[in-house]
This record gives structure tokens, C-alpha cells and sequence, in this order.
């Protein structure tokens, strides 16, 4: 039995080091190939296959893994009483979990499961219910899908240094909440449903 036990430790350590590994890997470049991933993660090829199927098959679940952290992250911040740190709270955990990075970098280069498509669904809702609660604070002419724009801004700031990436995103993150906080109407019309979603159709 505590040979069985050590077998499963061992091979959930060799699976989060693959997972961080392939985000490191397809973060600097998403054709990177799956051996690149291997090597990064110091396995050999035929290790990183018993636990995915192909490349598409890691990069599903790394966006799928990230996913659930989103989700995770808006059902933290909706435990809060007050509806604008309700609001920030999700915001600031979404960005330090660096979720949108993986989006931004491997939407559109596999195909979404059926339990994806549900748990983006999830995603969506709570966000939005987030957001409602925030409204009357928030300038004129907001709306939900802002978020993702805001979210999509934050991933871009970033340096070879991780824990200053993190400052960093901190700082920009306060600003933009800022921005969003009362005042004078939103210029220009909303982000568009084709223009959120346009990288998930570059298969």
C-alpha cells in the first residue's frame, strides 16, 4: 500500500512539473514543439505521452486548468459582502493567477471539450454577476465584456523577472480599476462578441 501511495505522489509531482513546464514553454511560443516541454520539464518523451496524447491534448489542459482557476478566483470574490471589493478581489486574483496569459497565447490552437465549453459558461456568469454588483460604481457605458479587455491588458505587461511581472501587473491593474471607478462616460462603443472571441477561431 505505501508503495501504491508513493508511486501516486511521485507521479502527481511528475505531472505539475510537466504543467509547469508546458506553461513556460508555450507562453514563449505557442508552436513550440512537444519535446521542447519535455526536456523543460527534465522527463524523457515517452513519459510526458503516458500522461497526454499529443500536444493539443496538454495545451487543452493547460487552458483548461486555468479555466478553473478563473472560476475559482470569481467564486472567492463573490464571498465578499461589499460589491466593489467583490468586484477588485476577483479582478487582482484573476490577474495573479496569470490566467489570461495562457488565453491570449493558445486560444484558437485546440479544440475545446464539451466540459470546457460548460465551465467557460460558468466563468462567464459569474463574472458577469460580479460585475453587476460593481455597476453603480463603475463609469457610464461599462459593460461586461470590458473585463476581458481589462484582464487581456493586465497579461500583456511582462518581463523575463516573475515576481517583478507580479508588481508590475499590480501596479497597472490599480490603475485601470481606477479607470473603470465613476466619472465621465466610456468612449466608443464595447468590445464586440466577434472581437472577444476572434483568436478562438484561428485553428
Amino acid at each position: 500500500m505505501a508503495s501504491t501511495a508513493g508511486r501516486a505522489r511521485e507521479a502527481a509531482r511528475n505531472d505539475e512539473t510537466i504543467l509547469a513546464a508546458a506553461r513556460e514553454v508555450f507562453l514563449e511560443d505557442h508552436r513550440a514543439p512537444i519535446s521542447a516541454v519535455a526536456e523543460r520539464a527534465g522527463v524523457g518523451i515517452s513519459a510526458l505521452y503516458r500522461r497526454y496524447a499529443g500536444k493539443e491534448d496538454l495545451l487543452r489542459t493547460l487552458c483548461h486548468d486555468g479555466l478553473k482557476q478563473f472560476i475559482a478566483e470569481a467564486e472567492r470574490a463573490s464571498q465578499e459582502e461589499d460589491d466593489w471589493t467583490a468586484f477588485e478581489t476577483f479582478l487582482r486574483g484573476v490577474v495573479d493567477a496569470d490566467v489570461h496569459s495562457l488565453t491570449v497565447h493558445l486560444a484558437g490552437t485546440f479544440l475545446p471539450t464539451d466540459q470546457m465549453r460548460a465551465d467557460a459558461i460558468r466563468a462567464n456568469d459569474l463574472a458577469t454577476t460580479l460585475f453587476e454588483r460593481a455597476r453603480r460604481h463603475l463609469r457610464p457605458g461599462a459593460v461586461p465584456d470590458d473585463i476581458t479587455m481589462l484582464l487581456e491588458m493586465c497579461a500583456a505587461v511582462r518581463i523575463p523577472d516573475p515576481d517583478r511581472t507580479r508588481e508590475l501587473r499590480r501596479r497597472y491593474v490599480a490603475a485601470l480599476l481606477d479607470g473603470m471607478r465613476e466619472g465621465e462616460e466610456l468612449p466608443g462603443p464595447p468590445p464586440t462578441a466577434e472581437e472577444l472571441g476572434w483568436r478562438w477561431r484561428q485553428r
